[in-house]
């Protein structure tokens, strides 16, 4: 039986950092890589020796879950990590965002992690780990980021209540909820619309984010946050009025744009 890790949004950014710390992991036969760039996924893949295994899927489509599930059941596998790291965000109002971007951000951040997920617990036993990336913008509701802040506040609530679920296989879900992070996410995010985030504070490494993230799994923690920022806006959200983090939020940002 091959010993695999399941990594989504692994050609680039977070997910990228998984994969090169999940190499060094002397029990895993492959690691499958899972993304919508078939060309950069074999491109990793042709210089890993044969350990890695590119799987080009898009997981905001049901017939690229259902195929992912197809694959696991033909294969005599167990997974050990799955790492749900493929995320999509887009900043501005309502009304600046069509229908069809608010749709993939639901349909990626939350059916595909939930989807990942249900599909990859059959095969795993005790010791498994699953890591669901959810965001520091998961701990209160966030204007001109609405649907993603709510799709991250959807996978963390989601990914403790699992962990408590799953407690009995010895299988551990860990939330990790990062601050921002100096990848290709805020690029790809801007909308050009007028209510945009424009302040991105206390940037972070995604190495740093993964090293922790997979420590704590290992730990059996239910929750990872990196850097003593989000670790400070992690913990007050828990103490102030959603209304006034919110207000402040807007007023950091439109101070930003006034400046």
């Amino acid at each position: 039986m091959k010993q695999i890790a399941v990594v989504t949004g692994a050609s680039s950014g977070l997910g990228r950092e998984f994969v090169k710390l999940l190499c060094r992991e002397p029990d895993l036969d492959e690691i499958w890589l899972i993304a919508r760039s078939k060309g950069k996924l074999e491109a990793m893949a042709s210089r890993s020796g044969g350990r890695l295994k590119p799987v080009p899927l898009d997981l905001s489509e049901q017939k690229s879950m259902d195929a992912f599930a197809e694959m696991l059941n033909a294969q005599d596998v167990r997974v050990r990590y799955l790492v749900n790291s493929a995320g999509y965000g887009k900043f501005g109002a309502y009304s600046d965002l069509s229908a069809e971007q608010s749709r993939n951000m639901i349909d990626l951040n939350i059916s595909g992690t939930v989807g990942m997920c249900l599909a990859c617990i059959p095969h795993m036993k005790k010791g498994g780990r699953i890591l669901n990336i959810a965001s520091l913008a998961s701990v209160t509701p966030l204007p001109y980021l609405n649907v993603y802040a709510a799709t991250k506040a959807f996978v963390r609530s989601y990914s403790r209540a699992l962990n408590l679920e799953l407690r009995e296989k010895g299988i551990c879900v860990t939330a990790v909820c990062p601050g921002w992070m100096d990848t290709g996410f805020i690029a790809n995010a801007q909308t050009g619309a007028k209510h945009s985030p424009t302040v991105f504070a206390a940037m972070t490494k995604p190495d740093g984010v993964a090293a922790k993230a997979l420590r704590d799994a290992k730990a059996g923690k239910d929750l990872s946050v990196y850097g003593f920022f989000p670790k400070l806006t992690y913990f007050g959200a828990k103490l102030l009025p959603q209304k006034l983090i919110m207000q402040s939020w807007l007023q950091m940002q439109a101070g930003s744009r006034r400046r």
